[in-house]
């Protein structure tokens, strides 16, 4: 039994690291953070926590570590407000000068004098019989937006320190200015049909879907489903919101037949030109689903052949050579890394087929930085080349579709999805290793969906790391997912507030809340948001903290509302009016029913086919919940007069999703205020099922769904048109059509 020292240290330890002692689940009972618990987070952590010795010393070494350095690793302030450099020095240091040198991004010197003697203390430690103080010296006034390098010098003592200097709030479209409001239409890319792709959805299709918005629908924006890389491998690695990194996207998306190096090869002409190349193909083309598996390998046997033609160029040095080396440059080590990666898992399983993920690979190559491994970049560079330029081909691309749908007059473009998880087989984990805490798993609490709570079964990140790195990793996966687009969503945006960790070995019951430096994380997002002018959307769905949307608010981060969740205290759908004005409205998510799958409970249906019910009972009840929801949709739309007075007043009489209906749902959801509307592609078109069904892998075709009509189709087919032109009528009637 551990002692009540043991206990207070305990508790100590979890405040100092930030693990929330209590919370409040959805019905309103309040759960304790067990002892067992705090200790798994903190040993996850890296935190000593097997007794009071050893909690003791790493409370200690995490006091001294702030103390014994002249500042912290990285600040994060407001543009234009006052900023102090908090300084710790040794007693016998501080009244000497301190000589501070602030180097602007841009390349801009400031050198600083503090006669610190001149500052009081505001704060003082004895550490090891010697005595720290803490001073707060002013920084000049007016610094520029950007990452600062700031350098101290006490004495013999030096410090590098990052300030980022943000803006107070995110990007703020003009298209919404003064009232203004823009929709858009939502699909998942690779379900893109076409009589030209390759079996998915690709980057020209892309333009041609730029074309169908433009010119039929009027809208402003397309919003895409994460274009992270991802293994492309059915049924458990297509989830674009669990790659394998979220840094770089799938090349199953390059439109291969674009690339100039494809063209001018001749080795990948003759390929092509077989006739059984074109019926393979077309296959792939017509089959109900992505194959992923078959479609990533004849993308990567031509991009193979492309990159051979490209390396004459590359080693002769050509124009085209010197652009792809700066956009090495550019990129650095995250790039290097990725590819290696990349190219030691094409090796690996190549030579041993049982071989699927890096933990299982050679000890030596689990670690990027062994000799081992460095070995291997070296003679394998051609194969770590050919990873770094699919990446460059795929920057073209996207920059390519972004710059087509602001010619062609969307105001907003491209809106991108920046995934909450990344695989802990994948890229992200062998690379950067510390920044992610060991032997914990993010989920969530129980709920109604879920009475035992999710175990999403990705590692949680480790946010002193990343202070520490001075937030470099974090900037990188904004500004990567910023970069070819005009807004950008964030899948759960409560991670910059708190996560909910899971011990290992222990079920989501026994979770607890982890808190994470949001201000921080916030104001960086607010920089990257106004650099690259994109609009910011924070998915804020399921249990959220008031303070959280108040916080997304301040700094002019979109809330994500949909129409299914809205509603008040005694379970009726709220009004049109009622919805925020700062928000993106939508019908549905990848995760839930659309709007004719719900009218029918095809999505209570799947997840019966799939054997997720523990008996008919509950199977019943869901059933009887829907036609209750289904009443309270229509007693909304009749009471706003959205639906016409001879409609069926009973939600029994209507087995299917009429027209009307279909119709008034829309409607509604143009009317509310909120300044983005989103409707996804499968309720445009009255799709039935949904692209994801929660907790299933193969009982279900997740992430494969193929939209139902093709791009040529849209453009003219008169049931598709007809309902485009619905669209289209509800974006004039409510001031959101595109304003370009």
């Amino acid at each position: 039994m551990q002692s009540e020292n043991y206990t207070q240290l305990l508790d100590l330890a979890a405040r100092l690291w930030r693990i929330d002692p209590e919370y409040w689940d959805i019905w309103g009972h309040k759960h304790f953070t067990s002892d067992e618990t705090k200790r798994a987070i903190l040993q996850g952590l890296g935190v000593r926590a097997e007794t009071a010795e050893s909690l003791s010393a790493s409370i200690e070494a995490r006091h001294r570590k702030e103390w014994t350095r002249l500042a912290p690793p990285c600040m994060v302030v407001g543009e234009n407000g006052a900023v102090e450099l908090p300084l710790h020095a040794p007693v016998e240091l501080s009244r000497e000068i301190a000589r501070v040198e602030i180097r602007e991004e841009s390349g801009a010197a400031h050198a600083l004098e503090f006669a610190l003697g001149s500052y009081p203390e505001c704060g003082a430690a004895d550490l090891d019989g010697r005595r720290y103080v803490r001073k707060q010296v002013p920084l000049p006034a007016g610094l520029p937006l950007g990452y600062h390098d700031v350098h101290i010098r006490l004495g013999d003592l030096r410090q590098e320190t990052r300030l980022i200097v943000a803006p107070a709030r995110a990007y703020a479209h003009p298209a919404l200015a003064n009232g203004g409001k823009a929709a858009g239409i939502a699909l998942a890319l690779y379900g893109v049909r076409s009589a030209h792709n390759w079996g998915c959805g690709d980057l020209r299709d892309l333009h041609g879907v730029v074309d169908w918005i433009a010119d039929d629908a009027h809208a402003s924006f397309i919003a895409l489903n994460p274009l992270h890389a991802i293994y492309n491998r059915r049924p458990y690695n297509t989830s674009p919101y669990l790659p394998e990194c979220i840094f770089y996207p799938n090349y199953l998306y390059l439109d291969v037949e674009s690339i100039a190096d494809f063209k001018q090869s001749r080795r990948a002409q003759r390929l092509w030109s077989r006739p059984e190349t074109q019926l393979e193909l077309a296959r792939l083309r017509d089959s109900e689903y992505v194959e992923y598996e078959q479609v990533s390998a004849w993308k990567l046997r031509f991009l193979k052949l492309a990159f051979a033609e490209f390396l004459h160029e590359y080693q002769a040095g050509s124009a085209r050579a010197l652009e792809f080396r700066r956009f090495l440059a550019e990129e650095g080590d995250l790039l290097e890394r990725f590819a290696t990666y990349c190219a030691l898992d094409e090796y690996l399983h190549g030579r041993n087929p049982n071989l699927w993920t890096w933990p299982d690979w050679p000890a030596p190559y689990q670690d990027p930085d062994s000799p081992e491994t460095q070995a291997f970049r070296k003679k394998h560079w051609r194969l770590v080349l050919f990873y770094c330029y699919m990446q460059w081909q795929l920057d073209m691309q996207l920059g390519a579709a972004q710059a087509y749908a602001r010619q062609r007059g969307l105001a907003i473009g491209l809106y991108h999805d920046l995934a909450l998880a990344t695989d802990r087989f994948g890229a992200d984990l062998w690379a950067q290793r510390p920044f992610f805490a060991t032997g914990c798993r993010v989920g969530s609490p129980p709920d109604d969906f879920a009475p035992k709570g999710q175990d999403w079964g990705f590692p949680p990140p480790c946010s002193e790391e990343h202070r520490e790195n001075g937030y470099r990793l974090f900037t990188e996966s904004i500004r990567k997912n910023c970069r070819h687009g005009g807004a950008l969503r964030i899948d759960h945006v409560m991670r910059f507030f708190r996560l909910f960790w899971i011990p290992g070995g222990a079920d989501a019951t026994a979770g607890a809340y982890v808190r994470e430096n949001y201000e921080h994380l916030i104001r960086i997002l607010a920089l990257e948001s106004v650099r690259q002018q994109v609009v910011v959307i924070g998915e804020d769905l399921g249990t959220v903290e008031p303070f959280v949307r108040d916080t997304l608010d301040r700094f002019g981060i979109l809330s994500y509302r949909l129409f299914y969740f809205e509603k008040r205290a005694d379970g009726k759908f709220k009004t049109y009016g009622e919805y925020p004005e700062r928000a993106l409205v939508s019908s549905t998510t990848h995760d839930l029913p659309t709007l004719a799958g719900f009218w029918i409970g095809e999505d209570i249906e799947a997840r019966r086919r799939a054997g997720m019910f523990p008996d008919d009972a509950m199977y019943r009840r869901q059933v009887q919940e829907r036609a209750a929801e289904k009443q309270r949709v229509l007693d909304l739309l009749h009471s706003l007069n959205l639906l016409p007075a001879y409609s069926p007043t009973s939600a029994a009489s209507m087995p299917e999703m009429t027209g009307e209906l279909h119709n008034a749902v829309i409607g509604f959801l143009a009317l509310t205020p909120s300044q983005l509307l989103a409707v996804n592609q499968e309720d445009l078109t009255k799709e039935i099922a949904q692209q994801n069904l929660p907790a299933t892998t193969w009982q279900y075709p997740n992430w494969s769904r193929k939209m139902k009509y093709t791009l040529e189709q849209l453009r003219s087919e008169p049931v598709a048109r007809d309902f485009v032109a619905m669209f289209r009528n509800w974006l004039e009637r409510t001031g959101r059509v595109n304003r370009a």
